[in-house]
């Protein structure tokens, strides 16, 4: 199939079934075991057990659980399921699952249909073919699946078949954490303990739990299938390591919000109907800054919850995908000097009486503590923004961070002009101006009525605050959210405890008062964090080397600062993670980093050796038989300049690329005789990548040479405008 052909299929593969669309609300969660079904399924003495369970954190007792399980099999058995499986996060930033059929035998010849509290609560999947970071030897293969009550049950669709997914914790036969969710459920209990700490001093007696609320914006790119399969990078490393810019990307801004194609519309409605299903609550849909990128929304929600939403939304937008006949590329960087994908991460805090902490609110009362929580998240991005940057590093994500479409790799924290002038005020103890314009003491009377929308959007901080909640823009599209959620609500669980300490030795103090002090010194301490200009500037760049704020560029960089006292001090007074499951993290990410270069190095040398130099040696001997016919032809040289001058363009940067792919061989062997992790990483990070990148920009250069139908790879232009 050629090129022509290829593009008439992209824009024929898909033909829309006619059908006419059911209300969302009459089929949304039809595929989980959430309350509605347990409230149809089991009594209301068993359903009021699994309530107070899951608020005291404690186990169910075994006549519930054989309950929960015999229903939860009745339902999964109506909806066509023959197996189920625990669902969990391992430390490979996917899903995994081991599916068991419902079945015991009866006799010899004979099954039931079985599910027990024992299949429902705990399995034993093989822990060794994990990654562990050193937790566990690979001989020792024992780790049990938990499952967690807090996230409901759901069935998984693939083909024909259909599974019982149980959402499960992941830990070894020791008790030490193997997955992403265990920490941030102990995360949770800790941010939880913290904000009702300070909620009791500053005098409310309704709200009896915090939860931390999240909503991840997800970015990706799709392209035709048939472009796919013709890139053994982007097959194999997930982004391209070859190919020149086209001459038309986003410079227009002509893509982002535009109307979406036809066929790129049944594929998002296709993704929806299935996530609806799954009770993902699915917002927002549109064109993305770049050719053929998009992203996806969901209405916020509770942390853990959102955490196990986002892995299905990926995993739902990859097999939608195929039945599209696309494919869908997550990576951060898929293509240079193209804008790459993130993925949002908008954090809050609320009450089970429905108080968002982080909402300005209209009474002096709601300001005292929004500002005091306010206070809290910053103070806890200026101690530990050198974790918060570790928790997002990724060989994918150093493409991307400090690039004119991202935030940069330096952590700090926009707030916009009217909150910013409160804090200074407080800090100076002076008066504000509030929106209506009425002049308030703030140490003595009340305060502004601040508006939800206080303040403006800043793309390029890291770190914002839009209107009532939080925005961490450095985390990457292919990421899993669980890791920096960790880090938030730990980070902010030790500030709002070192706040509440303070407001507590100012016991006798008018609280309103005591706040202002507080937060007056707190602002002295914290207030080089805050920038509200722009993080692309040079001069930004300098001024934050001026406020001694750290610039972690490079994964190796940023990764070291979970090893440290600091780090294994924070995490292990809240119990998160000791010290062990925390450098088992650090040693996880950092082999993570150096493999995922590694794909990337030896895609690159298989492609210049067996695609590219071919190609290049191929059209420069098609150049030397063209000018030798000429002057056969015509007898002397004279008309022969533009192609001699062609052919020795050519044949250098032949000359070139063989030369920068022995170079880069070589680099790599010697990267090879490295033992020692943290030295290998940072060999990769600088010598390799330099290596890279040299040999990339004369490939890139010989491309843009050779007529497109002699090239051996899809340009970038065909599979971002042809879809």
């Amino acid at each position: 199939m050629n090129r022509n052909q290829i593009s008439i299929v992209a824009e024929r593969i898909y033909e829309p079934e006619k059908k006419k669309d059911k209300p969302i609300s009459s089929y949304f969660g039809e595929d989980t075991f959430n309350t509605n079904e347990m409230r149809k399924r089991l009594s209301k003495p068993v359903l009021k057990k699994i309530e107070n369970a899951k608020k005291t954190d404690k186990s169910l007792d075994q006549e519930t659980a054989d309950a929960v399980a015999k229903a939860m099999k009745e339902w999964a058995l109506q909806k066509g399921a023959t197996h189920y499986a625990h669902w969990f996060q391992p430390m490979t930033g996917a899903t995994a699952e081991k599916h068991d059929a419902f079945i015991e035998l009866k006799g010899q010849d004979n099954v039931i249909e079985y599910f027990s509290a024992r299949e429902l609560i705990q399995g034993e999947p093989d822990a060794s073919s994990f990654p562990s970071g050193g937790i566990r030897a690979t001989f020792e293969a024992r780790g049990y699946t938990v499952w967690d009550m807090s996230s409901p049950a759901f069935i998984k669709k693939n083909g024909i078949s259909c599974t019982l997914c149980i959402p499960c914790a992941f830990i070894s036969y020791t008790g030490e954490a193997l997955d992403k969710k265990t920490p941030l459920l102990r995360a949770e209990r800790a941010i939880e303990k913290s904000a009702m700490r300070i909620l009791k001093l500053l005098g409310n007696t309704t709200s009896t739990k915090v939860n931390s609320n999240c909503g991840a914006e997800q970015e990706y790119f799709l392209i035709d299938k048939n472009y796919y399969y013709k890139r053994e990078d982007l097959v194999l490393a997930g982004c391209t390591v070859f190919g020149a810019a086209p001459a038309k990307g986003q410079e227009l801004e002509d893509q982002y919000f535009g109307s979406i194609k036809e066929r790129i519309q049944s594929y998002m409605h296709d993704v929806e109907e299935t996530l609806y299903k799954l009770g993902i609550p699915a917002k927002t849909r549109h064109n993305e800054v770049a050719p053929s990128q998009y992203e996806i929304a969901p209405i916020y929600e509770s942390t853990n919850i959102a955490a196990d939403h986002n892995q299905l939304i990926m995993d739902t937008l990859r097999t939608v995908a195929k039945r599209h006949h696309l494919s869908l590329l997550l990576h951060e960087k898929p293509f240079a000097e193209i804008n790459g994908s993130g993925k949002h991460l908008n954090w809050s805090l609320s009450t089970d009486d429905g108080i968002n902490l982080l909402n300005p609110g209209k009474t002096p009362h709601d300001n005292i503590q929004f500002l005091i929580f306010l206070s809290a998240v910053i103070r806890a991005v200026h101690k530990h923004g050198d974790i918060l940057r570790a928790s997002v590093a990724s060989s994918g994500n150093d493409h991307r961070l400090g690039a004119q479409e991202a935030p940069p790799a330096i952590i700090s924290v926009f707030l916009g002009d009217q909150l910013t002038k409160i804090l200074e005020d407080i800090d100076e103890g002076i008066s504000t101006k509030a929106a209506d314009q009425a002049i308030i003491d703030l140490g003595i009377s009340s305060l502004p009525i601040l508006s939800k929308d206080s303040t403006d959007r800043n793309r390029t901080s890291p770190f914002a605050f839009t209107g009532n909640k939080f925005e961490f823009r450095a985390v990457g599209s292919s990421q899993s959210v669980a890791f920096p959620a960790t880090i938030m609500n730990t980070i902010v669980a030790e500030s709002i405890d070192e706040i509440a300490q303070k407001l507590e030795a100012k016991k006798n103090t008018d609280i309103k008062k005591a706040t202002l002090e507080v937060i007056r010194e707190e602002y002295k301490i914290f207030k080089n964090i805050i920038f509200n200009g722009d993080g692309y500037s040079v001069e930004w760049h300098n001024e934050a080397e001026k406020r001694e704020l750290p610039n972690l560029r490079t994964t190796p960089q940023a990764l070291s600062a979970l090893i440290t006292q600091k780090a294994y001090t924070l995490f292990e007074k809240y119990e998160v993670l000791n010290n062990i499951e925390l450098e088992s993290r650090y040693t996880i990410r950092l082999e993570r980093f150096i493999r995922d270069i590694d794909i990337e190095i030896k895609a690159m040398l298989n492609i210049a050796q067996t695609q590219i130099l071919p190609a290049g040696l191929s059209y420069q001997t098609n150049i030397a038989d063209s000018i030798a016919k000429t002057i056969k032809v015509l007898g002397n040289e004279i008309n022969i300049d533009l192609e001699k001058n062609l052919l020795k363009t050519v044949s250098d940067l032949n000359c070139e690329i063989l030369e920068k792919t022995n170079s880069l061989k070589n680099n790599y062997t010697q990267a090879s005789q490295i033992c020692d992790k943290n030295e290998k990483a940072i060999y990769y990070a600088y010598k390799m990548k330099e290596s890279m990148t040299s040999l990339r920009n004369a490939v890139d250069l010989l491309e843009t040479l050779i007529d497109d139908d002699k090239w051996p790879l899809p340009k970038f232009w065909e599979m971002l405008f042809i879809c």
